[in-house]
């Protein structure tokens, strides 16, 4: 019994020297704005005051012609995501990105509140400080459902529409990265305040791409140290809470606008049948799949899927 007893004291003093190490090795607090724009906010990064926040927004291109085009990120993802597309579009057309609340160097909102109305009056703000009367509205996951319902709310001010694996109808995922699926967690909330192991966030990159082999550690470092701004993992949890997919889905065959639908053929997050519903729904919409795309096609592949919506805005808004 006492050699019994000795082993299971042993057994459970290493494990919790385990999990200690495994802890120390994950702690990762807030990190300021201050400590992270130095990186990621280089020129032609500039911070507005919208809604009591401090956005981080970038504004390129010619100011005169073509019709802006205001680009909407997914979740946990930031501004950078569409840096492919800005660097063919900039020449030609005002390009306007910027984090959305929760996300990125803009952090979470003063009050908490992150239901999709407020995404949509953030949009709309955005574009009365910019002078901006009516812009095209391109938007990936979470930021195609800013971007469709702001066409509903607001269609004076939408040119045309571009979704790129956009959510919006009931959840029908194949897989969840593993980040999602903690955010959802509400036990882990507590412990994810206060560590973030880099390998999870690698994973769940990983996880959205159609070839895992072209997620790079620069990548990765994007992605984790977005994350620890400070307020963002809380904000993670907040918003999907407060703004998940799914109600509001019936209207989006009131959509009347000009609409190119953009699609991974392996995105199992939001699966191609969401496609296939968006452009049955959306009365004249074009869509195209990439068949070996997954979740975010425009930075897996920015050359190929930007083609496809340069012909299209040559169509709609040249």
């Amino acid at each position: 019994m006492p050699v019994l007893r000795r082993f299971l004291i042993g057994a459970a003093l290493l494990m919790v020297l385990t999990l200690g190490v495994a802890f120390a090795l994950s702690w990762a607090p807030d990190r300021s704005v201050e400590a992270l724009a130095a990186r990621w906010a280089g020129p032609p990064s500039e911070f507005v005051p919208i809604g009591g926040m401090r956005v981080h927004l970038r504004d390129e291109g010619p100011r005169k012609g073509a019709t802006p085009i205001v680009l909407l990120h997914g979740t946990s993802a930031s501004l950078h995501t569409w840096d492919g597309w800005v660097m063919g579009l900039r020449d030609e057309r005002r390009v306007i990105r910027f984090d959305l609340p929760g996300f990125g160097l803009t952090g979470p909102t003063p009050d908490g509140v992150y239901r999709i109305e407020r995404y949509v009056e953030t949009v709309v703000a955005l574009l009365d400080r910019l002078g901006v009367q009516r812009a095209i509205l391109a938007g990936n996951s979470f930021g195609g459902q800013v971007a469709w319902q702001t066409g509903l709310a607001h269609p004076q001010r939408v040119a045309a529409l571009v979704l790129v694996d956009a959510a919006g109808y009931p959840p029908s995922p194949q897989d969840v990265p593993i980040g999602f699926r903690i955010a959802r967690t509400a036990w882990l909330a507590p412990l994810m305040r206060v560590t973030l192991p880099r390998g999870l966030i690698e994973a769940s990159v990983r996880k959205v791409y159609g070839d895992p082999a072209k997620v790079t550690p620069e990548l990765v470092d994007r992605y984790y140290e977005l994350t620890l701004r400070a307020g963002n993992r809380e904000a993670l949890r907040e918003r999907f809470a407060q703004a998940p997919a799914g109600p509001g889905a019936e209207r989006i065959r009131e959509l009347t606008l000009p609409t190119l639908i953009l699609w991974g053929g392996r995105d199992r997050l939001i699966p191609p049948t969401d496609a296939e519903r968006f452009h049955r729904d959306i009365a004249g919409s074009e869509l195209v799949v990439f068949e070996d795309l997954g979740h975010v096609p425009h930075e897996e592949d920015p050359v190929r899927t930007l083609s496809a919506v340069q012909a299209f805005l040559r169509r709609v808004a040249p």
